[in-house]
């Protein structure tokens, strides 16, 4: 809803509707559109432009059911957002305060030397890609791609989307201006912001997908119990 509200994206310290920008969502003549630099793709019936019934279109980036309000508010779509984010850091800091004391971090997801070549990626690749999934006492430790999964959310993109949104808040911007200069302006900020979100959703997606897929019983199971059954290896 707060995209709704600007559905451009700009890279530099400005941005307005005269400005070019590198992402835009909208709608021209009822049709909606996903345009990225040069590239426009038709995206009528879900983003840009929503039929609503009697041949009238709605025209907003994302449609009412994917938005928080469903009608549009901008400060209360803002108050919802600050209110899970901090939901999000207090979880943040509990699970990585707890990982650091009982070595969580440096036990299971520091990746060794050897798991780091490029054919041993790359062999754990086709092999999430036949989902031919782990068996046995394997099944016990994280592959390579889920600890780099794992590290890049952690370490690269919950900062980035931490350090991000303050710089879009003009009293941090007056309390700490270095906040401008390592991202490029208050706009490369926001769109480094979506981006970063972007990425976030991708890998709940495909964190999902991959439980489903290996057995949900068993994984969530282990996730709230700790208690988790091996897959037999096959003979």
């Amino acid at each position: 809803m707060i995209f709704n509200a600007h559905p451009r994206l700009y890279w530099g310290q400005y941005g307005a509707n005269a400005d070019p920008a590198w992402l835009e969502i909208g709608s021209e003549d009822d049709e909606g559109y996903l345009r990225i630099g040069a590239l426009a793709i038709g995206t009528t019936g879900f983003l840009g432009a929503q039929p609503i019934g009697r041949g009238q279109v709605r025209s907003s980036a994302f449609p009412p059911w994917a938005t928080i309000p469903s009608s549009y508010n901008l400060a209360l779509s803002r108050r919802w957002h600050l209110t899970f984010a901090w939901v999000f850091a207090i979880g943040i800091v509990v699970y990585g305060g707890w990982s650091l004391a009982n070595g969580h971090l440096r036990r299971d997801l520091l990746p060794k030397a050897a798991e780091l070549r490029p054919g041993h990626i790359w062999h754990d690749v086709k092999a999430h890609a036949t989902l031919n999934f782990p068996k046995g006492e394997a099944a016990r430790r994280y592959n390579i791609l889920q600890k780099l999964a794992y590290l890049g959310v952690l370490l690269v993109l919950i900062p980035v989307m931490i350090l991000t949104g303050l710089t879009m808040s003009p009293s941090m911007d007056a309390s700490w201006p270095w906040l401008l200069d390592l991202f490029g302006g208050r706009q490369s900020a926001r769109s480094i912001h979506f981006i970063a979100a972007a990425l976030l959703v991708g890998f709940f997606i495909v964190h999902v997908v991959m439980v489903v897929l290996a057995g949900p019983l068993n994984e969530i199971r282990s996730m709230i119990t700790g208690r988790y059954r091996l897959p037999k290896e096959k003979r």
